[in-house]
């Protein structure tokens, strides 16, 4: 069945000399692995260049759906990057992304509502010319909206716990260890609240987002199976330098 649609490059990996092996969270089918071949003329359809992770492609595809890998036919950038590939900033912060969404979109189905959250967030960050240090934390803690942990907001007065097995805010320090006690608690909800477009709003510095991002990472790691401790958060928390004046990193 030739299928069109769009799809977001999370990883690619080399097979011998002309070859190589992408997962794509797809729009229509979600989450695939492909076997790409790469022709050696420049001329080709098919670039390596395309497979960058984070990338939003345009492709076509038989799909087979016993096969476990799927081959495409045509490929075409659809979302060009002006900014991510030449900023060593936004770099890491979309290689973390790509890293993350990895393992959180692992098994996902179709998803429409998912996949465009997913592509506006990428699209904000390429265009993003203020404060975006934040855009992680925001982007993983709208994301448990479409995953199905998204804590219940209206439930929240200021002095809860927030309960991250469960997914809840509690007047009552639970029995177990999974818990955050009331300041941190209040910045994560804050940042619930939050939309891409008002994080130059929400002010920390680099240990105070590392720290959020642990936590974050953490809560995935409670509900999401078999989550990793992500290479690619070790660069991200080094990277701190502004890039210009009220924005960046901090």
């Amino acid at each position: 069945m030739l299928i069109k649609t769009q799809a977001i490059v999370l990883r690619n990996m080399k097979l011998g000399d002309s070859s190589m092996i992408v997962d794509l969270l797809t729009e229509s089918e979600g989450r695939l692995s492909f076997v790409i071949r790469i022709p050696k003329t420049s001329k080709a359809k098919i670039r390596k260049q395309f497979f960058q992770p984070l990338t939003v492609l345009d492709i076509e595809f038989d799909y087979r759906p016993r096969a476990s890998l799927q081959h495409i036919s045509e490929a075409r950038i659809a979302l060009p990057f002006v900014s991510i590939p030449f900023s060593p900033e936004k770099l890491a912060i979309s290689l973390f992304i790509a890293e993350f969404l990895l393992y959180a979109t692992r098994g996902e189905q179709g998803n429409s509502r998912l996949f465009s959250y997913l592509v506006g967030g990428i699209a904000w960050l390429d265009a993003a010319t203020g404060s975006f240090a934040n855009f992680h934390l925001v982007f993983m803690m709208r994301l448990t909206l479409f995953l199905g942990f998204y804590p219940n907001l209206d439930d929240y007065r200021n002095g809860m716990f927030f309960d991250l097995r469960n997914a809840c805010f509690t007047s009552f320090m639970p029995a177990h260890s999974d818990v955050l006690q009331p300041v941190e608690a209040a910045r994560v909800i804050t940042l619930m609240r939050m939309g891409f477009e008002s994080i130059h709003l929400f002010r920390m510095n680099r240990t105070d987002r590392n720290r959020i991002a642990e936590i974050i990472l953490h809560y995935y790691r409670l509900h999401v199976p078999q989550m990793p401790e992500l290479k690619s958060f070790e660069v991200l928390k080094e990277m701190g330098v502004p890039l210009a004046p009220g924005g960046g990193m901090a």
